[in-house]
């Protein structure tokens, strides 16, 4: 360094002296003296190096040198204070360390393949509002998580996107995201059930960093059943516990069981369309539930939260409104749901008041195996019909064909079937008689190190299930499990075909949750193995086909059977190549002509 610094000294008075000397000799106002000019030059080069200039006696020069290095070295100190502070704080906030100073935001704590979902639908929430703000706190590089949330969510709108690195299990990290002035936190879950603990450590922490006044909602989700009570107990009474597996397995077993399905469920659950609300309805206070149902002319009705809080989804059609209770709707926005004194009208000579056909026996074919396969049978099991039969094919050995044996044991109104053989083998797959099965789900395996994606076997099944169907003419009906959203756009499925993406899936229902407390009741009750659910439901059971009516009777139709409905299916659009049409919360007024071929969106019990 001080060769560096008399390096650089010598460069300047190289080129400051000569050139002092010159405008010194070349002006007309020069003194004539040589001792004269010499100090008009040591002037010169004094103010252009800031060292003083004094001329007189060689003690006064030395005293005007000192003074100069003084004043430089004070001047040089405070730069390079302001400079190292700069840039600490700018190192600072590249790291990802300094502290979020805002209130009412929403935190997400940890990173997963459900931060991106979660991100954008919080988003697309707030587009209506003035300003919105989500800190993201993960240990990982600030830079990284920026670009990937940019290149993932592009357009943010008003909500501002803030990440900050630090372990979400340090109360110390965790302060950085001011958890307790946040309107909500998620604790986003980790890649393998293994990890669920450090979710629950994640938990114990966030107490930990807000005051015990501070009663912070909190969304979390765990893979593996074993750790929910666990993670409940550490999230505290305000806190929603997700558990991936039996949510993603309940979807599974429905979409089986209902092709279509999972249609409903994705307009239901993202905010680009209509969702979930609950709405204040004085107007409508001492009526029946089933006039409730025709008084929303744009919005569908569904349940009732009463004064006490308690949440009735469907409740009986003779219920009366009391004062103070609220209203569960389905419509575009929670300012969007108007009523009115008289219900809509319905046409009488069109409703078919048919008994539902019995349930019959089922055959499905499960293609692969994971952890998820047996809570698949056991929600396939809780609904079934007696005789009915689910063929498992998936690779493995004896340990294999004893693990599905005990689930078996579990589904015990299946008779469950194993055969070893890879699905993602061409004379595996061109072995099964489909023609005997009424659906087909596809499971790929659980990850593990080292292995590829299970999304990567799933796609060769699929593409090979494809094949079969266009070289046999036989159609098969499948519901795939996947993991990552981005390769359900790569699957070669059929129309119509059910795409269960587990990651997708719990990020909806999360970043729905958030929004709106009173909608985590909800969703566990229709996710539940028995209470409400949604149904898809022959439109011949409600109005006779082949004629035109409106919604308004749909919905009346529906409400005598003890439902409500939520829209319609079409399905006749499938025979020209076009995907499955899927309306959800229809216009009461709004008349069409019903297929044969049409459904109806319903809620009721299992």
């Amino acid at each position: 360094m001080t060769v560096l610094i008399g390096w650089l000294a010598v460069a300047c008075l190289a080129v400051v002296v000569p050139v002092s000397v010159l405008l010194v000799w070349t002006d007309d106002q020069a003194p004539d003296s040589a001792w004269a000019k010499a100090g008009a030059v040591w002037r010169s080069v004094g103010q252009t190096l800031r060292l003083g200039g004094e001329v007189g006696s060689p003690l006064r020069v030395v005293l005007s040198v000192l003074l100069a290095l003084m004043a430089l070295f004070y001047v040089s100190t405070i730069v390079g204070l302001i400079t190292t502070a700069i840039t600490e704080e700018l190192i600072a906030l590249r790291r990802g360390h300094s502290t979020v100073l805002e209130s009412g935001h929403t935190v997400v704590l940890g990173w997963s393949d459900q931060i991106f979902t979660v991100v954008a639908e919080l988003v697309a929430a707030n587009a209506n509002q003035r300003r919105g703000a989500v800190a993201v706190l993960a240990d990982r590089d600030v830079t990284e998580m920026e670009e990937e949330l940019r290149s993932e969510v592009r357009d943010t709108g008003r909500t501002r996107i803030v990440c900050r690195n630090g372990r979400p299990t340090d109360p110390a990290a965790l302060a950085r995201v001011s958890p307790a002035t946040a309107d909500v936190v998620l604790v986003l879950p980790r890649d393998r059930p293994d990890e669920d603990a450090e979710v629950v450590k994640n938990l114990l922490a966030l107490r930990t960093a807000v005051d015990d006044d501070s009663r912070v909602r909190t969304v979390a989700v765990v893979r593996d059943v074993r750790y929910r009570l666990a993670a409940e107990l550490a999230a505290g009474p305000d806190a929603v516990v997700l558990e991936i597996d039996d949510v993603t397995s309940r979807l599974v077993a429905q979409c089986a069981r209902q092709p279509g399905l999972s249609l409903v469920y994705q307009e239901l659950l993202d905010f680009a369309g209509d969702e979930f609300y609950v709405v204040d309805a004085p107007a409508q206070t001492g009526r029946a539930f089933a006039e409730v149902l025709r008084a929303c002319p744009t919005s569908s009705v569904v349940g009732v939260v009463r004064t006490d809080g308690s949440l009735h989804l469907n409740p009986p059609a003779t219920s009366v409104l009391s004062p103070g209770d609220r209203l569960v709707v389905i419509a575009q926005d929670d300012d969007t749901t108007v009523t009115t004194d008289q219900p809509a009208a319905f046409d009488e000579s069109v409703i078919v008041n048919r008994a539902p056909a019995a349930a019959r026996p089922e055959r499905v074919l499960l293609l692969g195996w994971n952890r998820r396969a047996r809570h698949i049978l056991r929600h396939l099991s809780g609904h079934a019909a007696a005789g009915s039969v689910v063929h498992v094919v998936a690779q493995g050995g004896e340990s294999l064909a004893r693990e599905v044996r005990e689930a078996a044991q579990a589904a015990s109104t299946l008779t469950v079937t194993f055969a070893p053989g890879d699905p993602t083998l061409p004379e595996t797959v061109n072995d099964l008689d489909f023609s005997h099965h009424d659906g087909v789900i596809v499971l790929g395996p659980d990850p593990g190190p080292g292995q590829d994606s299970p999304d990567d076997r799933t796609l060769v099944t699929l593409l090979l299930l494809r094949d079969h169907e266009r070289t046999s003419g036989v159609p098969v009906r499948v519901v795939t499990e996947m993991t990552d959203d981005r390769n359900r756009t790569l699957a070669p499925a059929g129309v119509g075909a059910d795409f269960i993406v587990s990651g997708k899936l719990v990020g909806l229902l999360m970043a729905q949750i958030s929004q709106n407390w009173h909608l985590a009741g909800l969703f566990a009750e229709l996710l539940a193995p028995h209470g409400n659910a949604i149904h898809l439901k022959p439109v011949g059971d409600y109005v006779r086909t082949g004629q035109r009516a409106s919604f308004a009777t749909v919905v009346e139709a529906a409400s005598r059977r003890g439902e409500c409905a939520l829209g319609y299916r079409s399905r006749g659009l499938a025979r020209v190549g076009i995907d499955h049409e899927v309306r959800i919360n229809p216009a009461k007024a709004e008349v069409r002509y019903w297929s044969v071929d049409d459904e109806v969106i319903v809620m009721a019990g299992q």
